[in-house]
């Protein structure tokens, strides 16, 4: 008997058992209505379950109204919001996926333009379509980039109701049945603009050193921690590295890991960039496969917490790599899920492990183990 493939065991994460490592990863649509999920997010998600993977993330989710990154983004903030998120996180289980979200604010990337209409600051032509501006916030009154408005700087007392937030939309994620809950603290918005000394300049508790740049991400991931029930797992994404050597550095994620892990995180999800510029910006550099990986791979070695790895894995044998090397103990898929929303089926008939379709819906897996048997299939070499 062939051995199982680590991408398809199961992963036991305090009360949760995925059925296997893949995990689809947050990925923003831009189409929500005032912060409502509709079909388009049912059917997006939806897909990725019956794809076979083992954990199914809701893309970015605003605490706040403000903490949207563009119009079209989805909220958690009130609780006329639920149930649009109940119904995705009940077919995702239905259909054997684990339903997880991801919470956050987007801080000085608030107020932005979708991607189809620049990626940019508002302007002229979105108030025109009724995408009207307003305030983003941060850690001090320093634009994510030149031409860009300059954020609120957040007060204490806005810092407090922003922790209170991050709970009552941890709350709401439970009510509409989510078994995973991710703080998202990367990519330049809120949590991360505070961690990093490029964008944090503040002079009180919640700046300065180390220390006190954490203050918020840690205050945050132990009021959501104390909010969930002790076998729901919580999840932190972290921008590993800035990149400019004067930024946030891989060393302080260690750092920052350690204690999250001593907070009650059970999983860091390790993506890298965009303090500044576009959502995970690393300069115009081109970007290689799996090249995040080596930071999944320190901060486990260095923390002992599991870590999930995420960028540019694209391939079955490249994730399988990754678990066998102990790299990471989850394998992150973003857009290639994209081109093929089955990427986890296919994966386990390429790895041997199902290659008989047993593990596709039964709608469907019927059939083509059906057809595989009885058919011929166009060979493209036979063609003169």
């Amino acid at each position: 008997m062939t051995e199982t493939p680590i991408l398809f065991r199961p992963l036991q994460i305090r009360g949760i058992e995925t059925r296997n490592r893949v995990v689809i990863s947050p990925m923003c649509q831009y189409s929500a209505h005032d912060g409502h999920l509709d079909d388009w997010h049912l059917v997006h998600l939806g897909r990725f379950a019956i794809g076979g993977a083992g954990i199914v993330f809701t893309e970015a989710t605003a605490v706040q109204k403000g903490g949207r990154i563009t119009h079209g983004c989805p909220g958690l903030w009130t609780d006329s919001q639920i149930l649009g998120h109940a119904r995705v996180a009940r077919f995702a289980l239905r259909n054997g996926a684990i339903p997880a979200i991801q919470l956050g604010h987007a801080g000085r990337k608030s107020s932005m333009q979708r991607p189809w209409f620049g990626n940019g600051p508002l302007d002229q032509s979105d108030f025109d379509r009724g995408d009207m501006p307003w305030t983003p916030v941060g850690p001090s009154a320093i634009p994510v980039a030149d031409g860009w408005p300059v954020p609120h700087a957040l007060t204490l007392s806005e810092i407090r109701q922003l922790v209170d937030d991050f709970v009552a939309a941890a709350r709401r994620a439970l009510e509409a049945g989510y078994k995973i809950v991710e703080i998202h603290g990367a990519h330049g918005y809120i949590v991360h603009s505070f961690l990093s000394p490029l964008s944090n300049k503040r002079t009180d508790a919640y700046g300065g050193d180390l220390e006190g740049r954490m203050r918020l991400a840690t205050e945050i991931a132990e009021a959501v921690r104390a909010a969930l029930p002790t076998n729901i797992p919580l999840f932190f994404r972290t921008s590993a590295v800035d990149g400019p050597p004067e930024g946030w550095t891989l060393d302080d994620t260690v750092v920052l890991a350690k204690r999250l892990k001593e907070i009650g995180v059970d999983v860091m999800d390790c993506s890298s960039s965009g303090i500044a510029g576009a959502a995970t910006a690393s300069g115009n550099a081109r970007r290689q496969p799996g090249f995040q990986v080596p930071y999944a791979e320190k901060v486990r070695k260095e923390t002992g917490i599991r870590t999930m790895a995420v960028g540019l894995i694209t391939h079955p044998l490249q994730a399988e790599a990754i678990l066998e090397r102990e790299q990471a103990d989850l394998i992150a898929i973003a857009r290639e899920a994209l081109v093929d929303p089955m990427w986890a089926l296919h994966a386990a008939r390429d790895l041997g492990h199902d290659t008989s379709f047993a593990d596709w819906p039964r709608q469907s897996g019927w059939w083509l183990a059906m057809r595989e048997k009885t058919s011929e299939f166009f060979d493209p070499g036979s063609q003169s």
